[in-house]
């Protein structure tokens, strides 16, 4: 272990001796465009770029990566020159965010100009274009001013968390800089060697573990109300193995509830990651269904099929047929499993059902609440069909993605989590009212207020 340990530290310290080494011969120019400002987005929330240094000083660049790294959310503020490989066309914004690949909030200064956008997940585009008219104000406003009215706003009512690289970032996430300020980091990751790569771990490793211990508490409460819920449906069933009537198949679909109910109450107990949790929810659903064969026997009924649970909430127990369903608002029509009682509110125009759990905005749908419920909904509706059913909406976004089951914070870097296919479209310009010809990645109405 310890040799292992030298040998990664050696090829660390040999690597950073060769960087300094290409650095250091004429201080070459950092590169810039929205490639430069996409790959600091990958490192931090702020990118300053040298030749708009006058906008925003280093100290305020600073303490804007720190409140927006403290919110832990998906919000990202490039300050730029008027230059040409920064054109202020329709694209601009759209490229930051296909080449971050990030669902989030993106705020561009571009020289004394504002404006800003966000996938609809993360920030409705009317609030975007709220927020953003606020901070521009009525007349000419300082960058430090206009930039941190935007990012107080965004951060108090963006959802999500932020990318889990800039827990690895050992920088402050601002960009630009010069070849100097490069030397002097490299030769302070030589002084620290192998005590910040530690560090760095460590950080990360406890910042994961809280992270799974909130959303662990998010899902035990709704885990908690779904097994009482199920040990509620058992009293109401009233059934006794001994009563007239009863007959061994009966009892075998009573028993089997019964260690259904035992082994999910023991699961949930012992759990300590979110994704304990999907075992607890796929015993609930098979326990669910012991229970409806059990009461179709009593009942003299045929046996229910072995169906997915009701989509709306699987506290309803087995689904009874499918129905064509569209997320609201306007999503793309799907088959999904529902119970009785949810088809029939359908039919009728009325509203099913929902499973609501709580959120930040509160209580929501638990397909829009974000990824911290797929371990849950996997449980009971199986990882292979749940991103199918869930296509459109916030949950199924996020288990679309690579990143799924981990934080909610837009995804990975390799733009699954945008492009085409997704829940914003590209190509289209930016018109006030959305990227990509009416896709969710919308803003606040170009650089002077009316269009780019």
């Amino acid at each position: 272990m310890r040799t292992r340990l030298f040998t990664t530290l050696s090829g660390l310290l040999l690597a950073v001796s060769g960087a300094a080494v290409v650095a250091a011969p004429g201080a070459q120019a950092a590169a810039t465009g929205p490639d430069a400002v996409a790959e600091a987005f990958k490192k931090g929330p702020v990118y300053v770029d040298p030749r708009a240094s006058d906008q925003l000083s280093r100290s305020d660049a600073d303490a804007l990566t720190k409140k927006i790294k403290d919110a832990d959310k998906p919000v990202f503020v490039a300050v730029l020159p008027q230059a040409a490989d920064f054109n202020p066309d329709n694209t601009l914004l759209n490229r930051l965010r296909d080449a971050t690949g990030v669902s989030g909030v993106y705020a561009v200064r571009l020289g004394d100009k504002f404006d800003a956008a966000a996938d609809a997940r993360v920030l409705a585009p009317d609030a975007v274009r709220s927020i953003t008219d606020g901070a521009r104000g009525t007349g000419p406003v300082a960058a430090s001013t206009e930039l941190n009215n935007f990012v107080d706003q965004a951060l108090a009512e963006a959802r999500g968390q932020a990318p889990a690289g800039w827990d690895t970032s050992s920088g402050d996430g601002t960009g630009g800089g010069d070849a100097a300020t490069g030397l002097i980091t490299l030769g302070g990751i030589v002084v620290l060697g192998g005590a910040g790569v530690y560090a760095v771990l460590r950080r990360n490793r406890l910042r994961k573990e809280e992270r799974d211990r909130q959303a662990l508490d998010k899902l035990r409460v709704v885990v908690d109300e779904d097994i009482t819920a199920f040990g509620e449906e058992l009293d109401r069933l009233d059934f006794h193995p001994g009563e007239k009537g009863a007959d061994d198949a009966m009892r075998a679909d009573y028993e089997h509830a019964l260690d259904a109910y035992e082994k999910a109450k023991s699961l949930m107990a012992a759990a300590v990651r979110p994704d304990d949790v999907r075992g607890v929810t796929e015993a609930l659903e098979d326990g669910r269904f012991s229970l409806a064969a059990l009461a179709a026997r009593r009942e003299g009924a045929p046996l229910p099929e072995r169906r997915s649970p009701c989509f709306f909430d699987p506290r309803h127990g087995p689904s009874a047929k499918d129905v064509d369903w569209s997320p609201p608002p306007g999503g793309a029509v799907r088959p999904i499993p529902v119970c009785a009682a949810d088809a029939a509110r359908l039919e009728h125009g009325d509203d099913p059902m929902t499973r609501m759990v709580q959120t930040e905005h509160g209580p929501r749908p638990y397909y829009d609440a974000g990824p911290a419920y797929g371990p849950w909904a996997g449980g009971y509706f199986g990882g292979g069909i749940l991103p199918g059913l869930l296509v459109g909406t916030l949950l199924g976004t996020a288990l679309s993605t690579p990143a799924y089951a981990a934080d909610f914070g837009g995804g990975d870097y390799t733009g699954n989590d945008g492009g085409s296919g997704g829940d914003w479209g590209g190509g289209g310009g930016y018109d006030g009212g959305g990227f990509g010809g009416g896709g969710d990645f919308g803003g606040g109405g170009g650089f002077d207020g009316g269009g780019f």
